[in-house]
């Protein structure tokens, strides 16, 4: 595992947390509630929250701290495009490097997001999904595209996808055939199977608009 800072953890959660919707859209966040819930001091906060700005995930505002900002109502296609292009040469050097230890990781977080699917905990469904695509990314120790792709999800409106009762089952599915392959040691299915994923969630996304 990449060595992590202080920030560099903070930030991560926070990620989860916006992601998941357990933080709201709109939603103002304050330094010392976080700091304190968290155990660190406020500096970690305050940089991790400087990162997360970078990447669009909050909002700076004058004086007034930072919020979680508002997605437009239309997601671009242009972000699904990009998140094809990144996320399928992060899958391909993800497979490369990835260990048996490594697969027994991601196999035990998709573990937990069936349990979550299967209690419609949707919060710990959406922390799932994004703990199994970047635990995955991680590993192909490109950190520069893992950045971009940081990125695009935080202008992505996973969240919408929750307007159906669907999606959580073909996401438990398509996860699964990305497993598979990956157990196979099959580079060429488990790419497609992820791209497939990709897509599958925005033609839901499009339907649910």
């Amino acid at each position: 595992m990449a060595f992590q800072t202080k920030q560099d953890h903070v930030a991560e959660i926070l990620r989860e947390r916006i992601i998941s919707g357990i933080y709201a859209r709109g939603e103002k966040l304050k330094q010392a509630d976080i700091a304190a819930e968290l155990g660190v001091s406020i500096t970690p906060v305050r940089e991790a929250l400087q990162m997360l700005e970078a990447e669009g995930y909050v909002k700076g505002l004058a004086h007034k701290g930072v919020l979680v900002p508002e997605l437009v109502d239309v997601c671009s296609k242009e972000i699904l495009d990009l998140r094809l292009i990144l996320e399928k040469e992060l899958t391909q050097h993800a497979i490369r490097n990835m260990t048996k230890a490594d697969l027994i990781t991601i196999q035990q977080i998709q573990k937990q997001l069936n349990e979550a699917i299967q209690q419609n905990d949707i919060n710990a469904v959406r922390t799932g999904n994004y703990r199994f695509h970047f635990k995955l990314y991680e590993l192909a120790q490109c950190s520069m595209t893992l950045k971009f792709v940081r990125v695009l999800w935080a202008q992505y409106p996973f969240t919408s996808q929750d307007k159906t009762s669907s999606r959580p089952d073909a996401m438990r599915i398509e996860h699964q055939k990305i497993l598979d392959e990956l157990a196979a040691g099959n580079e060429a299915g488990a790419v497609q199977a992820m791209l497939d994923h990709i897509k599958s969630g925005w033609q839901q996304l499009n339907l649910d608009q």
